[in-house]
């Protein structure tokens, strides 16, 4: 089965903990306690089942595994609404992950047999490798992800399996079985961030020396090199990295063992699972690891401010690919085109990348309404936490994605951008940065240049084209050196403070880059 989060080419599902050694707590199987004939013989039936009309005995419902004290079944209405396994199917390789974990730890304990152990082990694994091979049947009627897997497992091994929801409740089931997959998909996502970085920083590389105008309020503000704008973006991009990983830090704990919501009695070690799979320690407080969702909060608040960032990225190439721009070309790779006007060539990627930031920022607004109201502990409400969160990180994958396919297929149009350079007297700042340095207090060189822009724009023409003498007319102090910072180039040269845009400045922060993101100098 594919997985929700998987583009073609890559998956967001780490290798399962079991495999490595220092968590492999999978015993070598025993015999098991079934054959190849009688789960064929299941498989056979329920294929059939699918593929036939139902018969009156399809009809009759599967007693419910919490059924024991209801004498009616649920109405068709009522299970159709209430079923999560359309969705929560996505979580099955955390269900297995953490039952694998709970058997051996019920064995260790002595609540199972070392034999029953080995029995589900292997029972869980071949429920997996269906699932994976597009076999397995999911069914409305087991409810969602965890019911399915156990009621299986108990159609496959039998009675071994009726002891594996020993000390445990689909409550911090499902609680351990999320914050394994939030830890997967943070992972995932700053992978992403991280190819999105080192497209960047390969852009930048790409167009050393490249002057562009600066803007405030959408107005030409300052010269700034290109390279010091894309690395702009890398630095929003450490900083949302740093976001999720401080985010996995704290979903790092193991609700597992919590039960419903205030433990159990029996002699259970929740610091094996939680070792087992990885989690830095057991959660402190059973009310707490079930019925908070406040680490899927903060993954999607992470991914809602990464969304934003990209936006902005997508906002300001889609600008610049503009006729009114045209600062940027983008391939045919990452362009379309229109049904009804053929010269049309679109940025649509980056314009979908702008669109999908909001569907991002209403899943974090949806989770928000959901819990802002539930008492403790665990309510029905909390099913509902889960397609956000798939739609979120789906959602910021691709983005992420297809931002980094479109850094690798755009060119910087530099004969466009040097012709746009002059308009805007974009060397205004550091004209005023040259009158601070003749001893002239700040706010009175404001004015002398400001005076200086007026006079340009009465004679249509930039600062560096006023002569000495019209300088002077505006105050004595100007001299011939003036002209060293007038000009978008020299006005560059004139920046050296830490994270400037001067070029000595850009270059040590292309060097951090480069060797932080191990990216080869070799081009």
């Amino acid at each position: 089965m594919e997985s929700l989060l998987i583009s073609s080419s890559s998956s967001l599902t780490t290798s399962p903990i079991f495999s490595s050694s220092k968590h492999a707590l999978t015993p070598k199987p025993q015999n098991l306690s079934f054959n190849s004939n009688a789960r064929l013989v299941l498989f056979t039936c329920a294929a059939q089942q699918m593929n036939s009309p139902p018969s009156t005995a399809a009809k009759e419902k599967e007693v419910k595994l919490w059924g024991g004290r209801f004498e009616e079944s649920v109405t068709d209405a009522v299970e159709k609404f209430t079923e999560s396994i359309s969705f929560d199917k996505a979580l099955y390789k955390q269900d297995i992950m953490g039952s694998k974990a709970h058997a051996s730890m019920l064995a260790k304990q002595g609540l199972m047999s070392d034999s029953d152990r080995d029995t589900i082990i292997k029972g869980l694994e071949e429920i997996e490798r269906q699932i994976e091979a597009g076999e397995f049947v999911w069914r409305t009627d087991r409810e969602d992800v965890h019911m399915n897997i156990e009621a299986a497992l108990t159609d496959l091994v039998g009675e071994p399996a009726k002891k594996l929801h020993t000390a445990r409740s689909r409550n911090d089931q499902v609680a351990t079985d999320f914050r394994l997959w939030c830890r997967d998909a943070i992972d995932g996502i700053i992978s992403r961030i991280k190819n999105l970085q080192i497209a960047m920083v390969e852009l930048a590389l790409q167009n050393e020396g490249l002057i562009v105008p600066g803007y405030t309020h959408l107005q030409r503000a300052q010269p700034v090199l290109l390279q010091h704008l894309l690395l702009a973006y890398v630095e929003q991009l450490e900083r949302d990295a740093g976001r999720l990983l401080d985010c996995r830090a704290r979903v790092n704990f193991c609700p597992l063992g919590a039960c419903a919501l205030a433990g159990t009695g029996l002699p259970i070690d929740r610091f094996m699972t939680s070792d087992a799979l990885g989690f830095t320690a057991p959660m402190r407080n059973s009310i707490d690891a079930v019925s908070d969702r406040d680490f899927v909060l903060e993954l999607l608040s992470a991914n809602s401010i990464t969304a934003v960032h990209l936006s902005r990225l997508g906002e300001e190439w889609v600008l610049w690919a503009s006729e009114e721009f045209g600062f940027l070309t983008p391939s045919d790779k990452v362009s379309t085109g229109s049904s009804i006007m053929p010269q049309k060539k679109n940025p649509d990627p980056m314009e979908l990348v702008r669109g999908k930031s909001a569907r991002v920022i209403g899943d974090l607004v949806s989770l928000l309404v959901l819990c802002k109201g539930l008492p403790h502990a665990y309510n029905r409400d909390l099913q509902e936490d889960k397609e956000p969160v798939f739609d979120s990180v789906k959602a910021i994958v691709g983005m992420l994605e297809v931002s980094a396919e479109f850094a690798q297929n755009v060119s910087f149009n530099r004969e466009r951008i040097q012709k746009a350079l002059p308009a805007g007297h974009l060397d205004a700042t550091t004209l005023a940065d040259y009158l601070v340095k003749k001893g002239i207090p700040f706010r009175t060189s404001h004015d002398i240049v400001g005076r200086s822009v007026a006079l340009c724009v009465s004679r249509n023409c930039e600062l560096q084209d006023l002569s000495l003498d019209e300088l002077n007319s505006l105050n004595p102090i100007f001299d011939k050196d003036v002209y060293e910072y007038l000009g978008v180039e020299n006005s560059i040269k004139k920046f050296r403070s830490y994270g400037s845009t001067g070029s000595e400045c850009v270059a040590g922060q292309l060097d951090y880059w480069i060797d932080k993101l191990s990216i080869s100098r070799e081009r």
